[in-house]
């Protein structure tokens, strides 16, 4: 296990009716501003939930934070954060607006000329206006880690930063509220989750025992899950363990001490900056054409996630990680995600522009630092046409 220094300051608070404990948890005195994305909120009753628990507060909304956050939205709510003199953020949605209110609030406490310089430039990120969040979709972890990714329409880029500073004061999971989710949301969430946790787990071994058993716990649960939301969309224990799932994905939980690689991550990000892919549909895409390529150099953990997740024996180890990446996207489609080029219109001339990014950038994917532009190309050409 490898040397590591981990503090998760999120208080959670999980279950039916959590909503009404808002009062409670932000400060008497704060002046709020709650930020979300589209109508979602008015239709699934989290909205007047939340209005009700803030009854008579110092509270302001900023509305259209995207499913891809940008950087050009958030500014606008930087503007009035800073004419109302906002101290706490409440983010009320799925990730992307918590993404996006994690931006938000390293922006607005920047010492810096330019707030986009945190994700082009890494700019440190001293402090932060406090966060707390409403999470309505389990998908990305956000509402357990100091992470965020925001698009910049104007460059069409897509870039992530990593805060202790942003990691919300506390999140409200309630699985109740997804009940009203569409389908295309639920599976792009499933879809989330399980290639956070492999982007953790299907590296190379370095004696992580605790680490690899929890990651798969974590897999089997999405396996086991996932397709029973679709078939009994109702039942309530079904949410409650995909929202726990998604959260322990990507909570600094099964990193630990691990080798970690965020290579299906990154050029999924590009994929959606030049298509407006969903960033699911980007991971369903990339994961298993970046396995066929990188396969000897995770090949043992690809053996162990075939034995352990999928229950694939045999002498043969190529075909066994054969059948272990047809398995992960038969359950891709089980979930109503296709890992398919042409479901999202990624054709070669994308591919290459894809490509040239990460050339023109001179930057190297992958655990073991092997993956360059070239490579990209390559992977992507891979993937299911």
């Amino acid at each position: 296990m490898q040397n590591f220094e981990y503090c998760n300051p999120v208080r959670i608070v999980f279950g039916k009716g959590q909503i009404a404990r808002l009062a409670e948890l932000i400060p008497q005195n704060a002046k709020i501003l709650m930020t979300s994305g589209g109508s979602s909120i008015h239709h699934n009753g989290v909205y007047e939930q939340v209005m009700e628990a803030l009854r008579g507060r110092h509270l302001l909304e900023f509305r259209g934070i995207e499913p891809n956050p940008r950087y050009e939205t958030i500014m606008k709510a930087l503007k009035l954060v800073q004419a109302e003199k906002i101290d706490f953020l409440l983010s009320v949605g799925g990730g992307s607006v918590l993404d996006g209110t994690k931006f938000l609030a390293a922006a607005a406490r920047f010492e810096g000329e330019d707030p986009w310089d945190i994700l082009a430039k890494n700019a440190e990120v001293k402090t932060a206006l406090p966060i707390g969040c409403v999470m309505t979709l389990p998908a990305t972890g956000s509402e357990m880690n100091g992470f965020s990714v925001v698009s910049r329409e104007s460059t069409e880029e897509k870039l992530a930063f990593w805060s202790q500073q942003v990691f919300p004061v506390f999140s409200i999971l309630d699985p109740e509220v997804t009940k009203t989710l569409p389908n295309r949301q639920v599976s792009n969430g499933i879809v989330d989750t399980f290639v956070h946790v492999c982007e953790q787990y299907v590296t190379y071994p370095v004696d992580t025992p605790i680490q690899d058993r929890q990651a798969e716990g974590v897999l089997l649960t999405l396996v086991e899950e996932g397709p029973k939301v679709f078939a009994d969309p109702d039942n309530y224990d079904v949410r409650a363990n995909l929202f726990w799932a998604a959260t322990v994905g990507l909570n600094g939980w099964l990193g630990q001490g691990c080798v970690q690689d965020w290579a299906t991550h990154a050029i999924g990000h590009e994929i959606t900056a030049f298509t407006g892919t969903d960033h699911a549909q980007t991971l369903a895409l990339v994961l298993p054409a970046l396995w066929k390529h990188q396969r000897r150099e995770k090949e043992d953990k690809l053996v162990q996630y075939a034995k352990r997740v999928w229950n694939i024996e045999g002498e043969n180890r190529d075909a066994v990680i054969d059948a272990a990446i047809e398995k992960t996207v038969e359950f891709f489609k089980s979930v109503g995600i296709d890992a398919s080029r042409r479901a999202y219109g990624v054709t070669d001339e994308v591919c290459r522009k894809i490509a040239d990014v990460f050339l023109a950038r001179g930057t190297v994917l992958g655990e073991r630092g092997n993956i360059t532009g070239n490579e990209v190309y390559e992977i992507l050409q891979l993937a299911a046409a």
